[in-house]
């Protein structure tokens, strides 16, 4: 089941890429680069957060994050497009509120939280069942009929995630932080889906720094109410953190958020919703190359697992979204 459905991604991949080429729009060595970029970058973060949380509070770390990135690219973003017609007035701000909770100290928190108890590499893994959530969600508060591919991925995704939890012994590894990586993913895909509810600006990058700004004031608000801010001494966090906050802030949530905003309107999706299987894979490369995060035939095994489940997902919700855009265009 692992390989075919590895097979059938690879197949809707092939597809994309020949729509890419024969379009006549944006170049394909542009969407490449863009999404090398998100491959990257927002693969690479989980190793970032990995080492600016070693010696900075986490609760504080998220805090000076978005604030700052929220700060430059609302700065930046504001000034641009129908900067009269799309002016962001209290029911945005609002919604930026309730949308940047879910995503960003929701689902950007738990990973910060889970990476205290469980390695960088498999918070990616957890983190990449978002879909299967996402699924989820639809078919529990909207009633939308999932396809059958999407129901058998989800059997496959959720066997996987408790194959990686395992049980108590040699080789397990933390409940409390798979419970809180398994969180993250839940408050993202939540975030994920009711933005299509809310009414947010129409600008991307503008709803995008709103999100960040309120991330930030909601980090820094936690971190002042758990007592963290008050025993934080200043002096004893290291560089490596610091740089590590300076690429989550650049790399992290500026480059790698604007080139996957370009991407959703220069790519098809299915190209771009490939992030989802090649972030994680990302992420525990990384891990074990640069932290020396240990690779047990668990963790080899129910990644896989779960990264073919996120895949089959993937694939029969951009089929079905596909299929129903051809039914409802006109004859």
């Amino acid at each position: 089941m692992t390989t075919a459905t590895l097979r059938v991604a690879a197949a809707d991949v092939a597809t994309a890429i020949r729509q890419v080429r024969s379009g006549a729009g944006t170049p394909a060595a542009r969407i490449w680069l863009a999404l090398g970029t998100v491959y990257l970058l927002w693969g690479s973060t989980y190793l970032g957060i990995k080492y600016a949380i070693a010696t900075m509070p986490p609760l504080l770390m998220g805090s000076l994050r978005f604030l700052a990135a929220g700060g430059v690219l609302y700065f930046l973003a504001i000034r641009q497009g129908d900067t009269a017609g799309d002016r962001p007035g209290t029911r945005q701000w609002l919604a930026a509120l309730a949308i940047g909770g879910a995503l960003l100290v929701g689902g950007n928190g738990g990973v910060i939280l889970a990476e205290q108890y469980v390695p960088s590499g498999v918070v990616a893994v957890f983190v990449a069942t978002a879909p299967l959530w996402m699924a989820i969600i639809d078919r529990v508060i909207f009633r939308r009929r999932l396809p059958a591919l999407v129901i058998v991925g989800l059997v496959i995704g959720f066997g996987g995630v408790a194959f990686m939890i395992g049980s108590p012994g040699s080789g397990h590894i933390s409940v409390f932080g798979a419970a809180l990586a398994l969180a993250a993913p839940l408050c993202w895909a939540s975030g994920s889906v009711f933005t299509r509810h809310v009414k947010l600006p129409v600008r991307p990058l503008v709803a995008a720094s709103m999100e960040m700004l309120w991330a930030g004031v909601l980090f820094g608000a936690l971190s002042v109410a758990t007592g963290e801010l008050g025993r934080v001494h200043w002096q004893s966090i290291s560089r490596t953190s610091w740089l590590a906050l300076l690429y989550l802030i650049v790399f992290g949530s500026l480059v790698g958020f604007s080139a996957y905003v370009w991407l959703l309107r220069s790519a098809p999706l299915s190209l771009v919703s490939t992030y989802a299987y090649v972030n994680p894979i990302v992420a525990v490369i990384l891990g074990a190359i640069i932290a020396g995060e240990v690779l047990t035939p668990r963790i080899l095994v129910a990644g896989s697992i779960i990264l073919a489940a996120v895949a089959l997902i993937v694939v029969a919700r951009n089929r079905a979204a596909a299929a129903s855009a051809r039914t409802a265009a006109p004859a």
